[in-house]
């Protein structure tokens, strides 16, 4: 049966579909790929193994916060659980370290094995923004996003431009602060030396591969210091992931290649 210019009424069911499949097929549906492309979600899995530390990642960068975070360090858990949060990412998060050396294996390798599952979820990054908040040619700084906590302010800028670099910027006074016993006792956070967030960080930006600027501006409590850190990464890291329709399927870049 032919389905050649016949009105829908008065014919059987099969008539019918036929005459919509009809109309359906003088549809221009060539933005169609376009729009399931951008909404394709970008996940990834990992499992990382050493004699240090056993670690399993699964990470959505479209999504909406949710985390699972269990690292045997309480305060590390929090400050991966306001980077999903902030970040507006899903993340799980298990790890099994060799506690009773320190908490370094645990905090570096965490950041080495999140650093490589989130660049297998960023994929090509074609179309992202890929600077900090993205760079406004009236005001240069919405390129960096600015935390408080508090007394201290914490800036972040961030470039997924495939090279690996840290730069951790007034920082340093703090690194080694010599932690005693009474601050041990006083609340899990004081437990967590400040230095081991450098090493966190500069295993993500290795892995990664990108230029991660961390500063603080001004504050001492280092509770607050990382804190703020952490959430001012998130935020840059969710603005530099972000599709940029302009760019749509394009590299935001003219070397061809991030």
């Amino acid at each position: 049966m032919s389905c050649r210019s016949r009105s829908l009424s008065g014919h059987s069911k099969a008539e019918r579909l036929c005459s919509l499949k009809a109309a359906h097929s003088t549809l221009d549906t060539r933005p169609f790929p376009a729009i399931l492309r951008i909404m394709r979600k970008r996940h990834a899995r990992l499992e990382r193994v050493t004699n240090e530390t056993h670690i399993k990642i699964d990470l959505n960068l479209d999504g909406s916060g949710k985390a699972a975070i269990q690292t045997g360090i309480p305060f590390f858990d929090h400050m991966l659980e306001l980077v999903a949060r902030h970040a507006i990412l899903d993340l799980a998060l298990d790890c099994e370290g060799d506690l009773q050396v320190d908490a370094h294996h645990t905090v570096e390798d965490c950041g080495i094995a999140l650093g490589r599952t989130f660049s297998l979820a960023l994929g090509d990054k074609k179309g992202i923004r890929r600077y900090g908040s993205g760079f406004d040619p009236r005001n240069p700084f919405t390129g960096e996003a600015y935390v408080p906590m508090d007394e201290c302010l914490a800036r972040c800028v961030i470039d997924l431009g495939g090279r690996p670099h840290l730069v951790w910027r007034r920082l340093n006074a703090l690194a080694y602060k010599r932690v005693s016993e009474a601050e041990k006792n006083q609340d899990m956070s004081s437990a967590f030396r400040f230095g081991l967030a450098r090493e966190f960080f500069q295993g993500f930006a290795n892995e990664a591969r990108c230029s991660l600027h961390l500063e603080l501006l001004y504050g001492d409590k280092p509770h607050h210091v990382v804190e703020a850190l952490f959430k001012a990464f998130a935020k840059a890291i969710d603005i530099a992931c972000q599709r940029d329709p302009r760019m749509a399927g394009r590299l935001p870049t003219t070397k061809g290649k991030l």
